[in-house]
């Protein structure tokens, strides 16, 4: 199976977070039409590519583990990123449809402006341009040979996430804003609007954030996930 048919996800991962990757997972096998490769971006398992000191701004784990992902794939096909902050609602192989070869990276172009001054676990909360746009990334490994481990580990942050790496902005692609709705910032939309929720300030699993918008769609997937019913023993009934 070539990369193009099979549909390579990778997540980022916190062991803070660990429950929002699992429940990420399933809720994108729960409605894909379409084989899935699911990987979780951990540090533990990324220590010879990823040896940068954690910045003090850096609020997750995988602040900078993102920008592997095309190294990982051997700097071939496609591949999607994703915090793992996010619940998917809708067929991932329409995000994987959108691809278009004359970008090297696809996202939702928020236009993003923190009220808050910290968000989940007292981490600070960073203003930049272009926030949130490589939350969920669509990466044509093939043109994103830039980012070595040599680079990612030694690049200024804000020249990352901002995707100075490029050489114009114009291969910076679109996606519909669907595909990164940011819970709470915003305006809350009927569900059939949304293809995946991204609760960027705090996950309904940590206690300051459970009462958050879409908060019951979250729960009702990890209970989902976590479902295991009792089959009946057709000799005992």
């Amino acid at each position: 199976m070539n990369s193009n048919n099979l549909i390579r996800v990778f997540i980022g991962y916190d062991e803070r977070e660990a429950i929002a990757f699992s429940v990420l997972a399933h809720s994108i096998n729960n409605f894909a039409s379409r084989p899935v490769s699911i990987a979780p971006l951990m540090l533990s398992q990324l220590s010879d590519l990823l040896w940068r000191e954690r910045h003090p701004l850096q609020s997750t784990d995988f602040a900078f583990s993102r920008f592997l992902v095309p190294y990982l794939c051997g700097f071939e096909g496609w591949a999607i990123f994703m915090d793992c902050d996010i619940l998917v609602l809708d067929d991932i192989a329409k995000l994987w449809e959108a691809r278009d070869e004359k970008y090297v990276v696809m996202c939702v172009k928020h236009q993003q402006n923190p009220r808050e001054p910290k968000k989940f676990l007292d981490q600070p909360q960073s203003p930049y341009a272009k926030k949130n746009w490589s939350s969920v990334m669509l990466l044509n490994c093939e043109m994103c040979k830039a980012l070595t481990p040599e680079y990612v580990n030694t690049a200024d942050g804000l020249l990352l996430h901002r995707f100075e790496w490029l050489d114009k902005e114009s291969l910076i692609g679109a996606l519909p804003h669907r595909w990164n709705h940011l819970v709470d910032y915003d305006s809350n939309l009927p569900v059939e609007d949304i293809s995946a929720l991204h609760y960027t300030i705090g996950g309904p699993y940590f206690e300051e954030f459970r009462n958050c918008s879409y908060a019951d769609l979250w729960f009702d997937a990890k209970e989902e996930m976590l479902r295991c019913d009792q089959i009946k023993n057709p000799e005992t009934g």
